[in-house]
């Protein structure tokens, strides 16, 4: 888990493109990336319409099982008439992490294979009886879908010392053969290999490869029989034509395998990381949290700033640890015009703090305006140097915008965003979170306190360094990546955006006559912005004085606020009972909540709630074939009744993106289940069978292993302290001598301190015995990526 974060918002636009010489015949492309996890999409970014250098900027967190194998790139040309062109892809092969240029290569259909089969494998005969090898194949999971109607016609070939078996299934990527395959073992070299091939059988055109599995017969020979699932491999790779001519992807990848104890084994460390916070008022500063910031290098500050904010989120201590950071950068600043500037600990984890308390807040506060800009796609300029008249359109028949006129109309809708915008922001005093008001009170009595001055503005600034420079302005600019569009601006747009955003930052600097001289062309602004500062000089004075004595304690807000999964939104559904006989057009709207014990859904938003499914009832939450009703993006929820009979719910989704996200804010709210299923049906029960493996009985336990692991990280996930806990605790270890060698150095010990760091130390000891003992512990992969 290696986030990525921007040191200027507006640098965002500078960034290298990560995509480039891709070959299309038109010379533009509508590139996108789908991110498979073997070979199941879980991610497609936006599509960047017309370039062949596009950036995406796009990054994802996403919690894997430790058994999963490859991570794929798929960058693909969007189509609006066809099927969507395959550019190119990149393959990693369970990498540790990454950060740079991949190469694109070209997809071979060979090599595209995916699923296991089961087989069992035996040598029998003995003496004087010839020896028999006995290929037993069961059946398939999970095979390449290579023909149209969503399936595949799966033949085994099995093959020997020459000798070839083969039998088919039609219409299945779930086949089940359970047939049996012998050879003579007497007459074949002992080194001879057994392979077993799954193909794609077409009446008309050439075969479809779908992967092979090979044997060694001596090993076989020795344990005399081995049964189980075998991954499928693909052939041998081909040389490809187009190498070095399809382009390249910029990747920043970090795949993290945890294994994370009970909770129990991190309480030491929990109760002196909290120990150190309460003692803060007794002494200049909590000697831990000053150690950590000295230690902790600029590649792993973003990442352990995120975890001890969310730590002390889960312990109600978030606003103490933040006032420990604001002591320690005021200490170590000089110069006022540079505090809370650079990216130290204090800075990242406010940052943090304020993605994960004050999200719901920047979605209320910046929706209405943001679906304002993109929907009225205004072509808005105000730099001479750059305005296009051709974009600006006509005022009467036949007559382009003037330059003067297109600069008018720019600063009348600029300062028609810019003032609904403040009015927003005056306005959110009412419903800013309280965690976020007690964190900048605190901010600014600690600023007040270090530059008294009246004159001085230090204190404003220190609360807009991070409520607009490094939060309003970030989220105007790229709304998606804030999670307030599903996708990102076209050229027009995001100009509007980039200018909206610029004049939030002046605002925010307190500043009009500095940036007036660097970029005379916002002068037309100015009027706007001036009044801008005042109002928001009011509203942080509003902010910093509002009075939370009566409202809920900060660990219970926090947990109303960011600890839920709650999701909504319109989904087309589909219910039946006993997997009878599906319609022709099954499907119909309506608007799905999930709430902390229940998923329900009625006709309209604001309708009564009609049905309920009780989420300790869940059993599984998968997706489904996409030739079961023609569609790539249905899921189903399989939950039991009072009677004891299954229900399944099918969703149908609008993109890949909102299936996944549906997936996995159900899987989360799920993982306490104790009684859910092992193997599921991906298909339906249509026509007295299965449509997956075409078995007749409706009570067969499954054909696909269920994916209960594969999730999401979201900014609205629940705290997690146990995984927390270990990311800190591994991040101490790592930088533990430092720490203690910089302890030894300090001028003035006191005991609490030194009782603390030997409580670590003792803790990191028996930590490192305990993780070899056989706990009842969880073991996870976190795969993090950024486009």
């Amino acid at each position: 888990l290696w986030p990525y974060r921007l040191t200027s918002p507006l640098s965002f636009t500078e960034c290298v493109n990560p995509l480039s010489d891709f070959l299309c015949r038109t010379g533009s492309s509508d590139p996108y990336c789908i991110v498979r996890i073997d070979n199941e999409a879980i991610i497609r970014t936006a599509t960047i319409w017309k370039t062949l250098s596009p950036f995406w900027g796009e990054e994802y967190n996403v919690h894997l099982p430790p058994s999963f194998h490859t991570v794929s790139f798929h960058v693909l040309d969007e189509d609006s008439l066809s099927r969507d062109d395959v550019i190119g892809k990149v393959c990693l092969l369970c990498i540790k992490g990454l950060d740079g240029w991949m190469n694109l290569t070209e997809v071979d259909p060979d090599e595209e294979v995916q699923g296991e089969i089961h087989l069992q494998m035996s040598v029998v005969g003995d003496g004087d009886i010839p020896k028999i090898l006995r290929c037993q194949v069961l059946e398939a999971r999970d095979l390449a879908k290579k023909d149209r109607n969503g399936a595949s016609d799966p033949f085994v070939r099995v093959r020997y010392n020459g000798k070839t078996q083969e039998s088919v299934i039609k219409k299945s990527c779930y086949p089940r053969w359970n047939e049996c395959f012998e050879f003579e073992l007497d007459d074949a070299p002992p080194d001879t290999p057994l392979s077993v091939e799954l193909w794609d059988w077409d009446l008309v055109s050439k075969n479809d490869f779908l992967g092979k599995v090979l044997f060694n017969i001596n090993r076989l020979q020795s344990a005399q029989q081995e049964e189980g699932w075998f991954r499928l491999v693909p052939d041998k790779p081909k040389h490809s034509q187009h190498e070095g001519t399809l382009g390249s992807l910029r990747l920043q990848l970090r795949l993290r395998d945890e294994t994370v104890l009970p909770s129990g084994h991190y309480h030491p460390l929990t109760s002196l990381l909290c120990h150190c916070l309460r003692l803060g008022g007794k002494q200049p500063c909590p000697d831990l949290i000053m150690l950590i910031d000295e230690t902790t290098t600029a590649e792993s500050r973003q990442e352990v700033a995120s975890n001890l904010v969310k730590l002390y989120l889960g312990q109600g201590l978030a606003k103490d640890f933040l006032d420990v950071l604001f002591k320690l950068e005021l200490d170590k600043t000089s110069e006022p015009n540079t505090l809370f500037r650079s990216n130290s600990l204090a800075s990242k984890s406010m940052e943090s703090f304020l993605k994960v308390a004050g999200m719901q807040y920047l979605h209320r506060l910046l929706g209405p305006l943001i679906n304002r800009i993109f929907e009225e796609k205004k072509y808005v300029e105000l730099d001479p140097n750059k305005v296009e008249l051709k974009e600006a359109g006509c005022t009467g028949l036949h007559r382009v915008h003037t330059e003067a006129e297109v600069i008018q109309q720019s600063t009348s809708l600029l300062q028609s965003y810019l003032s609904e915008l403040l009015h927003a922001i005056v306005q959110s005093a009412s419903y800013c979170p309280v965690a976020l008001c007690q964190a900048f009170q605190q901010l600014y009595r600690r600023v007040s306190k270090r530059y008294p001055e009246p004159e001085y503005r230090v204190k404003f600034i220190a609360v807009t360094s991070f409520l607009c420079l490094r939060f309003f302005s970030p989220a105007i600019m790229s709304p998606k990546l804030f999670h307030l569009r599903e996708k990102h601006a076209d050229a027009r747009t995001s100009r509007t955006l980039l200018l909206l955003a610029k004049a939030i930052q002046i605002i925010g600097n307190l500043d009009t006559l500095n940036c007036c001289s660097k970029e005379p062309w916002m002068v037309p602004l100015q009027p706007v912005i001036q009044l801008g500062i005042t109002q928001l000089k009011d509203f942080i004075s509003k902010l910093v004085s509002c009075d939370n004595s009566e409202d809920l304690c900060l660990q219970e807000r926090m947990s109303l606020q960011c600890g839920s999964m709650e999701k909504e939104g319109f989904v087309l559904l589909h219910r039946t009972k006993d997997k009878s006989m599906l319609m022709t057009s099954p499907f119909k709207k309506y608007y799905v909540t999930l709430s902390k014990d229940t998923l329900s859904y009625a006709r309209t938003q604001h309708s009564k709630k009609t049905s309920f499914i009780s989420l300790p009832r869940i059993l599984a939450v998968e997706k489904v074939e996409e030739k079961s009703f023609g569609s790539a993006n249905v899921m189903q929820i399989i939950s039991s009744q009072d009677n004891g009979q299954m229900e399944t719910l099918y969703l149908d989704c609008k993109s890949v993106n909102e299936l996944n996200q549906w997936l996995s804010a159900l899987r989360k709210a799920c993982s306490h289940n104790t009684d859910t299923m092992s193997c599921y049906h991906p298909g339906i029960y249509k026509g007295e069978r299965w449509s997956c493996c075409h078995q007749k009985e409706k009570a067969d336990p499954g054909c696909d292993k269920t994916k209960h692991g594969v999730t999401l990280q979201e900014w609205s996930d629940p705290l997690d302290p146990d995984l927390e806990s270990q990311l800190i605790y591994r991040h101490l270890n790592g930088v533990r001598p430092a720490i203690w060698y910089k302890f030894q150095k300090l001028p003035a010990v006191s005991v609490g301190s030194v009782g603390a760091m030997q409580v670590h130390s003792s803790h990191s000891e028996n930590y490192s015995e305990t993780i070899s003992e056989p706990l009842t512990c969880s073991r996870f992969c976190y795969f993090t990526v950024l486009f």
